[in-house]
C-alpha cells in the first residue's frame, strides 16, 4: 500500500486495501483455533500457562486491531468508488493501521512460539524460566524415585543373601 500512496497509483492501493479486507476475515477463524489449542496443549508437561496467558491476549489485541484494520480498508474501497475527496488520507490511515496490526501480529506469533519453543526466549521461557525450573524440579524428582529404588532393590537384594 505505501509503493501505491507513494507512486499515487490507485489500482495498487485499492489492491492493497482490498487484501488487508481479506486478512481481516482470514483472521477470524485463525483467531477462533486458539481455544481449542490452549486446551489441546495446557496438561502437556513443560508448557507454562503464563505464555498460554501472555499469547492469548496479544491474539485478542491483534484480532480487534486487524478487523478495525479490515473494516479501514473496507471504508477507504467505498469512498475510491464514490470518489471521495478525502480518500488518500483514508488509504494513509489504513496503512499506519496495517503496520501497527504487522506488529501486533508479530508480537502475538513469537509469544505463541515461546509456548513450545522455549528456545526462542532468553530466559528460557515465557514465564522468565519457570518451564526450565518445573522440568528441572521434575527430573531431579524422577531422578531422587529412581535412587530410592535402586536402594530398595539393593536391601531387598542383600535380604535375600
Amino acid at each position: 500500500m505505501l509503493w501505491g500512496i507513494i507512486k499515487k497509483n490507485d489500482q495498487i492501493k485499492s489492491i492493497s486495501a482490498f487484501l488487508l479486507a481479506c486478512m481481516a476475515i482470514i483472521a477470524i477463524p485463525v483467531f477462533l483455533t486458539g481455544e481449542p489449542a490452549e486446551e489441546s496443549v495446557e496438561h502437556l508437561g513443560g508448557i507454562s500457562e503464563q505464555a498460554i496467558e501472555l499469547h492469548e491476549e496479544a491474539a485478542e489485541i491483534a484480532i480487534w486491531l486487524m478487523g478495525i484494520t479490515g473494516v479501514v480498508s473496507l471504508i477507504t474501497l467505498l469512498m475510491k468508488l464514490k470518489k471521495h475527496r478525502q480518500t488518500n488520507l483514508v488509504f494513509v490511515l489504513a496503512f499506519i493501521l496495517s503496520v501497527v496490526c504487522f506488529a501486533s501480529m508479530a508480537r502475538t506469533g513469537y509469544l505463541g512460539g515461546q509456548i513450545r519453543h522455549t528456545e526462542i526466549s532468553s530466559t528460557g521461557a515465557a514465564d522468565g524460566g519457570q518451564i526450565d525450573k518445573k522440568t528441572e524440579e521434575k527430573k531431579d524428582e524422577k531422578g531422587k524415585e529412581k535412587k530410592e529404588e535402586n536402594e530398595n532393590e539393593k536391601k531387598t537384594g542383600k535380604d535375600d543373601d
